[in-house]
Formats: structure tokens, sequence, C-alpha cells
């Protein structure tokens, strides 16, 4: 192709280089080429011209024509690696095919960003909202979707996992591999899944036979989304000296602070104690040990989180809507779980392995 010129080219210009009709460009630069079935060889090369001639698509233009922003918003309560961008990678994925833009907030679980993000937002004539992990309180004037949001308002659709089937496998391979005393890590009081995960933690040791002992159950404290917290309880419970054989953590990164508490002390995984962890996260298969755990399907959430909010905008949604779509985890054995140690109780002094 010819150097780029100095001034831009309009996309008349650019379907004209290319030979291409206006409406195939526009749609490929658009972001919507896929939904269209343009191949992906046509979409390359529009895409490479479009860089090499200095076009870009004038979205403004278009919102001005339509009387739409084509932008939504998105509040999650913190970006970190793991659970919250698992689900933007989803997000991203269904607005991308319809030419939707969206930008992030997050609010660190503080009350004054909970209460200010969605007018913000709004002021910003957003089109829908998506709340993760976050409670929406007031109603609003645009569509929501929330994803782990647990609470049933007028207007919101949730995106929820099946959180009873994830506690049936979780307790099943504990109990098969002979473990009988597992200790249990709870997520903050301010996290969505929080209660209904434990309601469906006690339901299923319960018909599966397994004593829970509230003296191995603790909760996560403070906003830290490392592995600090999971770090910390887990000294707590070490310092108990009550025995357990198991540990079935809130989350990967809860579960990978579990495994450096026991490692201080001398105890292997999972020789000694087996640790289970919750969501897959991509961590999860590169830690060491490689992560057990409860895949959830974070990505897939997130699509269906901005497939929803889309149908909800477009209003072709079918009627009467869901209060919620109920999606469903998987079990992911590695090696951090394993057969019940002889040892009952937690002892300093042999070395990893």
């Amino acid at each position: 192709m010819a150097k780029a010129p100095y001034k831009p080219v309009t996309l008349k210009e650019l379907a004209a280089i290319l030979e291409l009709s206006q409406s195939t460009v526009s749609r490929i630069v658009n972001g919507v080429a896929t939904a269209h079935r343009i191949a992906e060889e046509t979409q390359q090369r529009v895409l490479h011209a479009a860089a090499l001639y200095g076009y870009s698509a004038n979205s403004v233009a278009r919102s001005l024509r339509q009387k739409r922003t084509f932008t939504i918003g998105v509040i999650v309560p913190e970006i970190s690696e793991g659970y919250s961008t698992a689900v933007l990678s989803g997000i991203e994925d269904e607005l991308l095919k319809d030419g939707f833009f969206y930008f992030v907030v997050s609010h660190r679980h503080r009350a004054e960003l909970l209460e200010g993000y969605p007018r913000m937002m709004l002021a910003r004539s957003v089109e829908g909202i998506i709340a993760v992990d976050t409670p929406i309180e007031e109603e609003l004037p645009v569509p929501v979707v929330a994803v782990s949001g647990h609470k049933r308002r007028d207007g919101v659709i949730n995106i929820e996992l099946h959180h009873e089937q994830a506690a049936q496998l979780a307790l099943s391979h504990l109990k098969t591999l002979g473990h009988k005393r597992i200790a249990f890590i709870k997520g903050q009081s301010f996290s969505s899944d929080t209660n209904q995960r434990w309601q469906a933690i006690v339901d299923a040791a319960k018909s599966l036979g397994i004593e829970v002992d509230p003296r191995l159950v603790v909760q996560l404290q403070g906003p830290e989304p490392g592995p600090g917290p999971g770090l910390e309880v887990t000294r707590e419970l070490l310092e108990t000296k009550r025995p357990f054989t198991a540990i079935f953590a809130f989350n990967d990164v809860t579960a990978i602070g579990a495994i450096l508490a026991l490692r201080e002390v001398g105890l292997r995984v999972p020789r000694d104690v087996s640790v289970l962890g919750f969501d897959d996260v991509l961590i999860a298969s590169t830690n060491n040990p490689p992560l057990t755990t409860i895949h959830q399907p974070l990505r897939g959430m997130g699509q269906a989180a901005a497939s929803t909010l889309l149908g909800l905008i477009r209003d072709d949604l079918p009627h009467p809507r869901p209060a919620f779509i109920t999606v469903y985890p998987k079990l992911v054995v590695r090696k951090s779980t394993g057969h019940a140690s002889l040892r009952t109780t937690p002892l300093s002094g042999d070395a990893d392995g």
C-alpha cells in the first residue's frame, strides 16, 4: 500500500481504497464484524488499512446522530488479577461485538463511592450498568445487571453461581479423600457471595454427614485483595491447636495465603493438610502446588451479564424477564488436595514438600 497521507481518510475514501462497501468497512472498524460473519482475512485487511491511512470510527458523530452514547458503566470492588479481571474480560468480549464502549470504576467498599458512582455514571449518560459483586441499593433509570449480586430488586437481573452445587462438589471431594476435620475460611462480610456460599456449605455438610466445628471456622477481614487475609486467618486457625486435615477457602487467593501459613509451621500441602480453593483464577493452575478448586465460569458470567444488559437496552428480551440467570460450577482437581493425613494435629517441624 502507498504511504499514508497527512490528512486522515474518510470512511468513504477508505472503502474505495479497499474496494469494499462502506457498510462492510464500518462494521469492521466499529467492532461488530463477527456478528455479520465477515471473514477474518477481510477484517485484518481493513484494520491494517485503517491504521495505515489514519482512519478512526467517529463514535461521537454516531452518538449524536442516533442520540445515544453506546456506553456502559461497570462497577467492581477492586481491579486486581483474579475475579474482577476475569469477569471484565467476558464483559468486554460481548460489548465489542455490538460496538459499545465501557468504563470501569472500583469502589474499594467505601460507602461514599458505592453511593456516588451510579450517579456519576448516569451523569455521563451511560445506557446501562453492570455491578460486579457490588450492591445496588437504589432504583436507577437505566437497565442494571448484577454479577453475584444476590439481591432481588425490580429491574435488576442477577447472574449467579449455583452455590449449592459448588458446595456439594467441594465437600464430596474432601469426604472421598477421607477428610472429616475440615477448616473453613469464610469471605468478608461485605462480599455479596459470602452468606449464600456459607449457607450452601452448611447445608452440604449436613447432607454429607460432615461436622462443621465452629472453632474451625474463620472469616476474612479487610478489603485487601491478595493472599494476606488468608495468611492471617490461617495463622489464627493454627494457633487454636484444633486438629484439621483440610481447609476449604473462600477463594483461590485466600487458599494461596493459607498454604503460605501452613508452610510457616512446616506443614506440607497436601501431605499434611489439603487445601481447596474457589473461582479457578489464572494463578490457581500455576501455584505451587497447583490448586484444586471450584471453577466458577467468571468470563462466562461477564459475557452473560453484558449480553443480558444489551438485550435490556434493545428491549428484545422475552417477558417476563428473569430475576436471575444461574451458571454452574465444576470441580477442578489438581495437586493441593490428597488423602487425609494420619496426623490429626497441626505440628511444626516438617520441611516443605
